[in-house]
């Protein structure tokens, strides 16, 4: 018999009885940070990052608020509170702890509309058969129906954005505590550690109409639930990520398009580094998440060596694409637990100079879904994907690729091997492992 630990989760024990084997599952209450010789603060607003536990843990290490003093500890329970707590001077560490849900927009989107804005009078004026779809929307006055949109979205990007300081830690309390319609920007700061939140996607009340976006126009959507832009030293963990009362299958279409009101669950961009994001849940949602923003020259030379990120042991589940999509960046995907729906594109995107790694993850894709589809080529740039299951097979995630999507060969070998990693499940055992020990309120 042997056994399997890793941190702050189930233990799997695997017996040979009888001649066959059996296969014993077994969940172990453990504090999130138990490892040999080391005891964690009961309180785990205090909690950091373990040594070794992805990109994050790389340096100086991951502690957000965990040294705060009294006098900086904070419990809130709706958005003035939490905003008030984030705006206290100072980048003394500061521990934020979260109470029942914190909505955002609990005054609805009616709250942020400018004197004169009319949906109606939008569509009228800019649908296809009046607009045409050769000139985009820029020039529009500031009286014209594109304009009182603009202005109505500037109002809800004042309300729904909140800037994270250094040195913070951000916990929900209990089981139920999470942030909705809010989008978290952990902007130019370093070291923040994000724990135990349920995140309902943020809905974008004023999306814009580009009809020269693609061949038909489209919708285009702001806010991301988080976004880490140029910021080191994140930790985001215990979390889930979701569209909540507002699933995309629910919008309605205008001019033969979805109305699309949602943008990122979360965006690692501009020069971010060292993020490690672990044990989240990311649910029901299109355009999940995002490394690197543009393959654009100006944004190239400040992305490349930087965009360093560590996923492991979350649930992607229900979603349509980018889990994540990458550019420039190293980033280590293991132990991840992938569940594909109905709407399924892809899982990972290869974008331009990305060296991305995928080990040791398990895929659960529905009936006629080929394993071709967990990879997407955006661009020319070589991965290492090995040890991965599909359905409980073992599958060479880029042979399988190449063979049925030969226009976008994929080259094999990222160039570099992940050193900063807890302990390594086998890919089968991934499934129960995450299933049960991923998300908001799981927190041990």
């Amino acid at each position: 018999m042997y056994t399997l630990g890793w941190h702050g989760h189930a233990i799997f024990r695997v017996g040979l009885l009888a001649g066959c084997t059996t296969l014993v599952l077994a969940l172990t209450t453990a504090t999130a940070q138990a490892r040999p010789g080391h005891h964690p603060p009961r309180d785990a607003a205090r909690q950091t990052l373990p040594a070794k536990d992805g990109w994050a843990s790389a340096g100086s290490g991951t502690t957000g608020g965990a040294a705060a003093e009294a006098a900086r500890v904070f419990t809130v329970t709706d958005w003035d509170g939490f905003r008030a707590a984030l705006a206290v001077e100072g980048t003394a560490p500061r521990i934020i702890k979260v109470k029942g849900t914190v909505d955002a927009v609990a005054e609805g989107c009616d709250a942020f509309a400018a004197p004169g804005y009319d949906f109606d009078a939008y569509l009228e004026k800019y649908s296809p058969e009046n607009w045409g779809t050769e000139t985009d929307l820029s020039a529009e006055p500031d009286d014209s129906p594109e304009g009182l949109r603009r202005a109505s979205a500037a109002r809800q990007d004042l309300a729904v954005k909140v800037e994270v300081p250094s040195n913070t830690t951000i916990i929900g309390v209990g089981r139920d505590a999470g942030l909705k319609g809010a989008s978290l920007q952990i902007k130019g700061v370093d070291n923040v550690i994000v724990r135990n939140l349920t995140f309902e996607s943020p809905v974008d009340c004023f999306p814009q109409w580009d009809p020269t976006d693609g061949d038909k126009g489209n919708w285009n959507s702001e806010y991301d639930s988080a976004v880490v832009y140029g910021s080191t030293h994140v930790w985001l963990d215990h979390n889930t990520f979701t569209d909540g009362d507002h699933p995309d299958s629910a919008a309605p279409t205008y001019f033969g398009m979805l109305y699309q009101q949602h943008d990122g669950q979360l965006d690692v961009v501009r020069g971010a580094d060292l993020v490690t994001a672990s044990w989240n849940v990311f649910t029901e949602h299109d355009k999940t998440i995002l490394i690197g923003n543009s393959d654009s020259e100006s944004t190239a030379a400040g992305d490349r060596g930087h965009l360093k990120v560590t996923f492991h042991h979350n649930l992607f589940k229900n979603l349509v694409e980018r889990a994540p999509r990458v550019r420039f960046g190293q980033v280590d995907v293991y132990n991840n637990h992938f569940v594909a729906g109905e709407d399924y594109a892809y899982s990972f995107g290869v974008g331009k100079e990305s060296q991305l790694v995928a080990e040791h993850n398990a895929f659960t894709l529905p009936d006629g879904v080929s394993a071709a589809k967990v990879l997407k080529r955006w661009n020319d740039a070589p991965l290492t994907a090995a040890h991965n299951r599909v359905n409980g097979r073992t599958a060479d995630l880029i042979a399988v690729h190449n063979a049925e999507i030969p226009e976008e060969t994929l080259r094999s070998g990222a160039g570099w091997t992940p050193t900063l990693r807890t302990k390594v499940l086998p890919a089968w055992a991934v499934p129960f492992a995450v299933d049960h020990g991923a998300g908001a309120g799981r927190l041990r």
